[in-house]
């Protein structure tokens, strides 16, 4: 798929029907995904800019998290002691750029939301090891994403590759907590893992590769999901991709690695789409 069979799914649709659920679920999923990219990039960035500046605390670093604050996403890093004291925070803006992350290395005691983020974390931690349900894959990482908003509180389960010219969609997981930090659910968001290889130059056996596709099982549902949308806004610009689409059981998600949108058609409509290709 390239971008001119985007801009035709948009002219098919008009007047037809898309999604059959409220178009609010998808507004939800495609925010939620951008939250969860945020994060991850502060977490990318923070991570080399914290080594950068301090390479001389890399053996007292208990672990980090990112949090949103305002118009900043903060890349936090705390102590192996018990309690955890915070070592530095990274704070960045929209676009990310290290070179204008503000740096604050006072060692103090969490605040009272970055002690929540920290509990749930830990607590995702344990059910982790714990939980013979939850796989590790070879050359792969699970990563721990806190994110309490309002009485909403998550902990998402993600898995990132160890080595370059990957992508990873799938094996990935939502623990949820109530005001207590008490946990209310665990489930497995994909009950697959797709691994798709890519080449920096956008090209795989001579051919230009500028999409990529894979299916939902009923269990996962017909919206992409919020990791996907993360691991697509992480990885797309790396592997070259225009477009992703996601099949579901009905529906079809296009989502725009430019624009960074989703369109969602039935099958019927993509199959039009594809017909005039």
């Amino acid at each position: 798929m390239n971008t001119k069979l985007v801009t035709l799914a948009i002219a098919i649709l008009i007047g037809m029907s898309v999604y059959g659920q409220d178009s609010a679920e998808q507004q939800a999923v495609v925010l939620e995904g951008k939250k969860l990219y945020a994060l991850e990039m502060a977490s990318w960035y923070g991570t080399d800019v914290f080594l950068e500046r301090f390479p001389d605390k890399k053996g007292s670093i208990g672990g980090y998290f990112s949090y949103m604050s305002g118009d900043s996403v903060n890349c936090l890093y705390f102590s192996k002691t018990i309690p955890p004291m915070v070592l530095a925070v990274i704070s960045f803006d929209s676009t990310f750029d290290v070179k204008s992350a503000r740096v604050n290395d006072t060692i103090r005691d969490f605040t009272a939301i970055e002690n929540e983020l920290y509990t749930i974390r830990l607590l995702a931690l344990k059910l982790i090891r714990t939980d013979t349900s939850i796989v590790v894959y070879n050359n792969t990482n699970l990563n721990v994403i806190p994110l309490i908003e309002g009485d909403s509180r998550k902990v998402f389960v993600v898995t990132g590759p160890q080595k370059s010219g990957v992508v990873i969609f799938g094996n990935d997981y939502l623990v949820t907590f109530d005001k207590n930090n008490q946990v209310k659910s665990k489930r497995r968001l994909h009950n697959n893992v797709i691994m798709q290889e890519y080449s920096p130059d956008g090209r795989i056996d001579g051919v230009d590769v500028v999409s990529g596709i894979h299916s939902h099982l009923p269990e996962t549902g017909e919206l992409i999901t919020s990791t996907d949308i993360c691991t697509l806004m992480l990885y797309a610009k790396y592997a070259g991709w225009e477009s992703y689409v996601v099949v579901g059981e009905k529906y079809v998600n296009i989502w725009s690695c430019k624009s960074n949108s989703l369109l969602v058609v039935s099958k019927e409509v993509y199959q039009k789409i594809q017909d005039r290709k």
